[in-house]
């Protein structure tokens, strides 16, 4: 490993990009055996915007034109919305620059097709940032399956609940736009619990052998605001609201998803459960430190705290039962990646993985299309 910084280049300074920098910030501290990076240029439209956002989160140099940025940094995020996702990302591991690409992989499976076998025509790493798969708990959860605690795994239960869209006279954005984003609920939400899922059991379950899918889109419009808050038009919501979706597995084991952003009264309620021949386990979000679990012939489900030295991650922060947050997950998730572009390792989630979250979202959509379930395999 080299002691020369490797220069980050971001696309996209908002929700996304203050989460990966804020990460990046804290690596040195928490992660010292991480890679030295220097935040080098931050990307985006807006430039008084982007100047803002560059001096808050400590980078040097700013860009509006995503292509020549490439050129001068040694690895790219793009975590820019999902109609960026494809031509950026592939442009850079064209030019031999690592890619971290937020979720989902791009809009279209066409796009995500794109998107896989540029990186597989890559020498470098390219990966997806599922970051759930980061949080200690999670990391304990799989390790639990892995060996077996649980019995023959029979029922994966998941869900991901928010309200924000609940109020009718919500604001339109991008993310209501099939065009833009690709799907609604379902791929904003609905791929972190296909992937999640797959992380956690698919090495018990086998692959996904036919997924039967209904969406639904509650509010068909909404209005658009000016600065000061008055409607000067309406825009179509070309997107799902909400969907339900039935999974079929290899082994047998069955699946239950499903995703809203109408939920009323749930702010960000990602929820996984794991039913076996004798045990069962749930998380969630929203308790992210702690692990529900019920084995060895129990009554009831115990409450284990995953805080302890010896679990995932914990070491590197608090003493055992300092609970850790959403932000955290970040920081695992930069970490592992800037080690594999560091070591020339390949890193997980892969564009090759994030493809096959993408075959199944595709998959729902058909099926609600057709009324039908659709075979995978």
């Amino acid at each position: 490993m080299t002691d020369t910084p490797l220069k980050i280049g971001v696309l996209g300074y908002r929700f996304m990009g203050k989460a990966h920098a804020n990460a990046l910030a804290r690596l040195p501290m928490f992660f010292p055996d991480a890679p030295t990076v220097a935040r080098h240029t931050l990307i985006g439209r807006d430039e008084e915007a982007l100047a803002s956002a560059a001096d808050r989160f400590g980078f040097a140099n700013t860009a509006t034109d995503w292509e020549a940025a490439i050129d001068e940094v040694d690895v790219f995020y793009n975590l820019g919305p999902n109609h960026l996702h494809v031509e950026p990302s592939v442009t850079a591991l064209e030019a031999g620059v690592p890619v971290l690409c937020e979720k989902p992989l791009a809009p279209t499976l066409d796009g995500a097709e794109t998107m896989r076998a540029a990186a597989a025509d890559a020498d470098v790493p390219a990966g997806c940032a599922f970051n759930y798969r980061f949080v200690p708990a999670i990391r304990y959860a799989r390790e639990l399956i892995a060996a077996g605690e649980l019995g023959e795994i029979r029922q994966v239960r998941g869900r991901y609940l928010q309200d924000w869209l609940v109020d009718p006279e919500a604001p339109w954005a991008w993310r209501m736009d099939a065009d833009l984003a690709g799907s609604g609920a379902l791929g904003d939400l609905g791929a972190h619990t296909v992937d999640l899922a797959s992380f956690l059991v698919g090495d018990a379950v086998g692959d996904i052998e036919r997924v039967s899918g209904h969406l639904r889109t509650f509010v068909d419009e909404r209005p658009v605001y000016d600065d000061a808050g008055n409607v000067v038009e309406h825009r179509d919501v070309t997107v799902d609201d909400a969907y339900t979706a039935q999974f079929a597995y290899e082994s047998g084991a069955m699946g239950s998803f499903e995703a809203s952003r109408f939920a009323t009264g749930h702010k960000n309620d990602h929820t996984i459960e794991v039913h076996g021949s004798d045990g069962s386990l749930r998380f969630s979000l929203e308790r992210l430190n702690e692990l529900e679990l019920l084995r060895d012939g129990g009554r009831g489900y115990e409450t284990m705290l995953v805080t302890d030295e010896d679990d995932p991650y914990v070491d590197r922060w608090w003493p055992p039962g300092h609970v850790l947050g959403w932000e955290h997950t970040f920081v695992h998730e930069n970490y592992e990646f800037l080690m594999a572009v560091a070591e020339g390792d390949e890193f997980s989630p892969s564009f090759e993985e994030a493809y096959e979250v993408q075959r199944v979202l595709e998959a729902i959509e058909r099926s609600d299309a057709r009324d039908e379930w659709v075979t995978l395999r």
